[in-house]
């Protein structure tokens, strides 16, 4: 019988000067001497909570099982695929762009940085700056930014509670206060800061702006609305479907059997990251761990079906590796 189980994660808080004393909306119970901006569940040094693997980082976790814990469709057998993580700006991010994976690869870098936003909860006015306006150019942003007016040269759009929001590598892109977001990714923290408000941190021009692509695919996903499953109470809702990615949103009050792969026959790590109430995630033979808001399980590939049961009622992102060949999805500004 595998060794893997159900691994409930450990949230990693990460301080930013852009984030918050107060992370009550999803942490209630948790106090911090500094701002956090970030709280992320599946990083390589992000650690097991439950059963006999407690204390393991993820990154040696994934070493050690390989496809067992990572699936078929990750890129790297030893190498969890994606990142998940809570946002939480109080002030607005750095103007910056992440590489795609053609440009990573040009520095030696395993992967780019592709990544989408499901808006939790989002303020009246709550925006966030994605891609550049039309008509500007690459020497345009430069010329933006040596005259501290970078803002000026993207494209701000409202965002609200429930949206999901893609934003392929290469694409300049802030985010404004206000939000509080669930950003699923590539592994990969490869961030070059273009502009940032006269704030004392190093910015990255020469590979920012080669890294900028001026039309780039971002914008909101068209969400189609929710179907019944199992013909009761439980809904899912597609969110992105995408090269890097895959992430969907159940709401369930009754309990519902899931596939540990993508549907096709291949193996697929599946992340279940709790935004509202509580649940249990159960495998026949291993120990059920409960998780609720603000919580991540990663359910080993391995494993096959699982079951999640909620407590009354539960809402959750599942997020997964996709087949091969999935294109960039259809989105609006």
């Amino acid at each position: 019988m595998s060794q893997l189980y159900p691994l409930l994660m450990t949230p990693l808080f990460d301080p930013r000067p852009w984030g918050t004393l107060d992370l009550a909306p999803i942490y209630p119970n948790h106090k911090f001497p500094e701002k956090i901006g970030e709280a992320w569940l599946t990083g390589d040094q992000c650690v097991v909570k439950n059963g006999p693997l407690a204390g393991s980082k993820l990154a040696g976790l994934s070493q050690r099982f390989g496809r067992e814990l990572v699936g078929d469709t990750a890129p790297e057998e030893s190498r969890f695929p994606l990142l998940l993580k809570f946002l939480f700006p109080e002030e607005k991010l750095s103007v910056q762009v992440h590489p795609d994976d053609a440009t990573a690869h040009q520095h030696g870098l395993p992967c780019g940085k592709t990544e989408c936003w499901y808006v939790v909860q989002a303020k009246p006015g709550a925006q966030v700056g994605l891609g550049l306006k039309p008509g500007v150019t690459r020497e345009d942003l430069a010329q933006a930014i040596a005259e501290m007016r970078a803002e000026d040269s993207l494209n701000w759009i409202n965002v609200y509670a429930g949206e999901m929001i893609y934003v392929g590598g290469g694409t300049v892109h802030t985010i404004g206060a206000g939000v509080v977001l669930v950003e699923t990714q590539q592994q990969s923290d490869t961030t070059y800061r273009l502009y940032d408000y006269g704030r004392p941190r190093e910015l990255h021009l020469k590979d920012g702006l080669a890294a900028v692509k001026v039309d780039s695919t971002a914008g909101k996903v068209m969400r189609p609305a929710p179907t019944a499953v199992d013909g009761g109470p439980n809904r899912f809702s597609r969110l992105v479907s995408a090269p890097h990615f895959e992430v969907g949103m159940y709401e369930l009050k009754e309990p519902h059997t899931f596939l540990a792969g993508d549907g096709t026959g291949q193996s697929a790590a599946q992340i279940l990251t709790a935004v509202e109430g509580c649940g249990v995630v159960e495998v026949a033979g291993k120990e059920p761990v409960t998780f609720a808001k603000g919580e991540a399980v990663v359910v080993p590939a391995g494993l096959g079906s699982f079951q999640v049961r909620p407590q009354w009622a539960v809402e959750f992102l599942i997020s997964a590796m996709p087949e091969v060949g999935n294109p960039e999805p259809a989105v609006r500004r």
